[in-house]
């Protein structure tokens, strides 16, 4: 009894600031203090879209910021639009992403045409 307390007393200081949280069979390990993955990856997206350039080509996007959370696809006469959307805010607290929790990247013809609701609603108006 007293060489597991001695043990348990022992190893405790190596143990605090670790938290492992196993889910579906797969462990992931945090340390106490730093931001979760869904957050690094939020403001990841939000540090490239904030350099992208516009004419940036459709690959070039797909290339930097990868699979995109949704997307859409749209031909308007000869002009083929495509709008990726990626993760960049939380507002619902329900572990599940929405496309208003997103930032849509507007192109046309492959190329960026704009960043953001405004651009993304003119094409429904348009």
């Amino acid at each position: 009894m007293k060489k597991a307390l001695l043990i348990a007393a022992l190893t405790a200081p190596f143990l605090t600031g670790c938290v492992i949280a196993v889910s579906d069979g797969e462990a992931d390990t945090h340390w106490a203090g730093s931001s979760s993955s869904w957050q690094q990856q939020h403001k990841n997206n939000r540090e490239v879209i904030s350099n992208l350039a516009l004419d940036t080509s459709y690959q070039t996007v797909l290339n930097k910021l990868n699979t995109p959370n949704f997307t859409e696809l749209l031909k308007q006469g000869d002009d083929v639009y495509q709008v990726l959307f990626y993760a960049t805010h939380s507002i619902h607290s329900d572990g599940k992403m929405t496309k208003d929790e997103c930032t849509p990247l507007v192109f046309k013809n492959d190329k960026l045409i704009g960043v953001g609701d405004t651009i993304y609603k003119s094409l429904s108006n348009g």
